[in-house]
């Protein structure tokens, strides 16, 4: 006796991401942003809200080195943060 139940197979059919891909950053080229937001979140007891602004920075970062799509930063969440980059540099 078959312990599998197929009542009427249907297949799964994948589909792509909304987005696109997300590729892996092989090379590290934003690694620093990312260990400094892991950092943040282990300091802040995994509260993310407390580390939006090293979310944007990383955000940011992919985005420069074509690691993901270009995106408005007030489409990613981050429209109130988007000034505090020419703040920090100055």
């Amino acid at each position: 006796m078959s312990t599998a139940m197929n009542f009427g197979t249907k297949s799964f059919q994948p589909r792509p991401p909304d987005k696109g891909s997300f590729p892996l950053d092989h090379f590290g080229e934003c690694k620093h942003f990312k260990e400094k937001f892991m950092k943040c979140l282990y300091n802040n007891n995994f509260e993310n809200a407390a580390c939006r602004n090293e979310s944007k920075e990383y955000l940011e970062c992919r985005m420069e080195r074509q690691l993901m799509a270009q995106e408005p930063l007030e489409k990613l969440g981050f429209g109130d943060l988007k000034d505090r980059k020419t703040e920090a540099k100055s």
